[in-house]
């Protein structure tokens, strides 16, 4: 029996639905390619506006260049600025500069002393959170004092830093674990107060214990929370080990700017403090990947991947 026309579908043998047959195409770049790719001209831009603007106040002779040199002048002798560090992390060493590898070196020592600091604060802060929240013989032990000290600016625990663990990585580690501490302290357990009722009552009728409830259900559900709150206290972690650098470790990006300072060497001062604002923004990026790569149940867009 001949088969009529209109008994074959428009598309062919895999029907029409799929567009003449046509399998669907990927779009590339991805949108999410496309929104780091806009981020990222955005930045640039801005950091070149920036940078423009510097530059016109110093030709139209507004800007100072012995305060406030422009960028082609603190960047156009990068050798000679670069002898400045050194590679040792040991206090009274003496210096011989080593250029990039130096620069590499004093920059690794601070960025570590950060990310010490924010990793110690973030699990010790969930973990005493969470004890004030589910003990409440803790709670009442604990709380109060922790709303005390929380007030108190990290740069005043340093005396009781530089007393207690003397001179070197210690008391900068201590002031960003300060700085990022009792902050997690206090969002790990208003964070768990406000996880829904119905993630609880789920897991309770699969037949979950409380350890269970909280590693599984809890735990997942505060920590993009949680990571919003370390990415907003990373910049006051830079500020404090800075600070700590130049009084009570000796060594880093700190102990540069001290020294910059001290010799009155501008170019020296602007150099040091574009390194570390391209650390922090690096710091950041980094901060939000972690938290994209580990937190796979976070939508983009949302929480700390913002």
């Amino acid at each position: 029996m001949a088969m009529s026309a209109q008994s074959v579908p428009s598309g062919g043998p895999l029907g029409g639905s799929l567009g003449g047959g046509k399998l669907p195409v990927r779009s590339f770049p991805s949108p999410a390619a496309k929104r780091r790719l806009a981020s990222l001209f955005w930045g640039l831009v801005s950091v070149g506006l920036f940078a423009a603007i510097w530059e016109l106040l110093w030709y139209v002779e507004v800007a100072n260049p012995l305060l406030l040199p422009p960028p082609h002048m603190f960047l156009q002798d990068i050798p000679g600025t670069l002898k400045f560090f050194d590679r040792s992390n040991k206090v009274g060493h003496m210096a011989t500069g080593g250029g990039a590898t130096a620069l590499m070196a004093t920059a690794g020592w601070t960025m570590f002393r950060v990310f010490t600091g924010l990793a110690l604060g973030l699990v010790l802060g969930t973990a005493v959170g969470a004890l004030i929240h589910y003990i409440k013989i803790f709670r009442n032990l604990a709380l109060g004092t922790v709303l005390l000290l929380a007030p108190i600016s990290p740069v005043a625990w340093l005396p009781v830093a530089i007393f207690v663990f003397g001179i070197g990585d210690v008391p900068a580690i201590f002031l960003v674990f300060i700085t990022v501490f009792f902050a997690i302290v206090l969002s790990t357990g208003a964070q768990i107060a406000s996880v829904p009722k119905n993630y609880l009552h789920v897991a309770r009728i699969m037949g979950a214990t409380e350890r269970q409830t909280f590693w599984r259900v809890i735990l997942p559900a505060i920590l993009p929370s949680l990571f919003m709150t370390v990415r907003l206290n990373l910049l006051g972690a830079w500020m404090v080990v800075l600070v700590a650098e130049t009084v009570g470790v000796g060594s880093g990006l700190g102990q540069i700017t001290n020294m910059a300072r001290a010799t009155f060497n501008a170019k020296l001062v602007f150099f040091n403090m574009a390194i570390i604002g391209a650390l922090g923004f690096l710091s950041d990026w980094a901060l939000r990947e972690f938290q994209r790569k580990t937190l796979w149940w976070v939508a983009p867009g949302e929480g700390a991947s913002r």
